[in-house]
């Protein structure tokens, strides 16, 4: 008879702390709780959030009447240390410390699922493990090449939901997600566009990174002049630096332009007819569009399906605009919400039970260069 394992999967985001507890294959209860922007920009640094969310988490297990010391492992979202293969990782005291260092250069909430599960398995002496960070590299040699020398891009995107969705949506079409080219668009408090050929996401758009989108709590793309021109103009230079780093991912979008980030205010204001919030609005959903495009060029044209995900997905004025736009590109399906914690908690199932092999974090990037290539 198979052991029994109850698994708390951890998924901090840009605008909430969502748990579950699992019971082998079975979701228990899934809990999560909102926090406005202003909230959480009351912490400097995105890790000055982990005492605030461990407490949070505390709170809505004793609220289920949940004894964490009973939970057999803890699974955490990740991100911002070194590129990661996809997969499952075991997080030891390597992974956290490069994790809160944040040495793969991305300050994206998702970091704090590592942060958060190794510190509830040291104070319960369990394990704790990773899927699918945001620093998961399968990006092409064309998608890391900068016109700097010596800059490249590196992978700092949604995967977790993102390859979930793409794995669900092969199935469902009778596929395997490595026989499939699809274009994934996770849209909610951060928004990415991805690339998906075979089962690998070559491309992608870096929203934590000012990149893509804008979303509700990021600024997208912005041309670099216009941006240089913006920190010229605002006089302490490091200053706004810094200010601008926490827009990139916590502080721009709607936050900058509405002072929230609560995407259900905004598009009330919408249904309002308020001029300034639609055309707020409707930008981010042509940028999304105008992205989806250019995936479909990374694919050659052949895409077998779009795929909208995440918690704006509810809202079905965002697929009416991504479907006049991009609707001729391929088929588009909508995955309202997410499936992260499902994703999280069967990969390390079987890692329990032997099934599967967890990797052990490298402390070395995926990409060590292109062969045959120097700058």
């Amino acid at each position: 008879m198979e052991k029994n394992y109850k698994l708390l999967i951890i998924n901090p985001g840009s605008t909430s702390t969502k748990i579950s507890l699992f019971l082998n294959d079975k979701e228990l209860y899934e809990r999560s709780q909102f926090h406005d922007a202003p909230v959480l920009l009351k912490y400097p640094h995105v890790n000055g959030q982990v005492p605030f969310r461990y407490q949070v988490i505390l709170d809505m297990l004793e609220k289920e009447g949940t004894d964490p010391s009973e939970i057999d492992v803890f699974v955490g979202r990740g991100g911002s240390a070194c590129t990661q293969p996809s997969g499952v990782t075991a997080i030891d005291q390597k992974l956290y410390d490069d994790t809160e260092a944040a040495v793969g250069g991305s300050e994206h909430a998702a970091k704090l699922g590592v942060m958060l599960a190794w510190k509830f398995a040291l104070a319960y002496h369990k394990p704790a493990y990773t899927l699918n960070p945001t620093n998961v590299d399968e990006y092409c040699d064309y998608a890391r090449l900068t016109g700097i020398r010596g800059l490249y891009r590196t992978p700092h995107s949604h995967v977790l939901n993102p390859k979930a969705v793409a794995e669900a949506h092969a199935e469902a079409m009778g596929r395997r997600y490595e026989d499939c080219n699809f274009i994934v668009g996770h849209i909610d408090g951060g928004v990415t566009v991805s690339a998906h050929d075979h089962g690998r996401m070559i491309d992608g758009t870096m929203g934590a990174d000012g990149d893509g989108p804008f979303a509700p709590t990021r600024i997208g793309s912005v041309p670099v002049l216009e941006l240089l021109d913006y920190l010229e103009s605002h006089g302490d230079i490091q200053r706004t630096v810094d200010d601008v780093r926490r827009m990139c991912s916590r502080s721009g979008g709607f936050v900058s332009l509405f002072g929230t980030s609560n995407s259900d205010t905004i598009h009330a204001l919408v249904e309002q007819g308020d001029k300034k919030a639609a055309l707020v609005w409707n930008t981010m959903i042509y940028q999304i569009c105008k992205s989806i495009g250019a995936m479909s060029a990374v694919l050659c044209g052949r895409v077998d399906a779009i795929l909208l995900t995440g918690g704006l997905m509810r809202f079905d004025d965002i697929t009416a605009g991504i479907r006049e736009r991009c609707g001729w590109i391929a088929p588009i399906h909508v995955y309202p919400g997410e499936m992260e914690q499902e994703a999280m908690a069967l990969p390390v199932l079987k890692v329990l039970r032997g099934q599967a092999k967890a990797r052990t974090y490298s402390g070395k990037n995926v990409w060590q260069g292109f062969e045959g290539v120097t700058f």
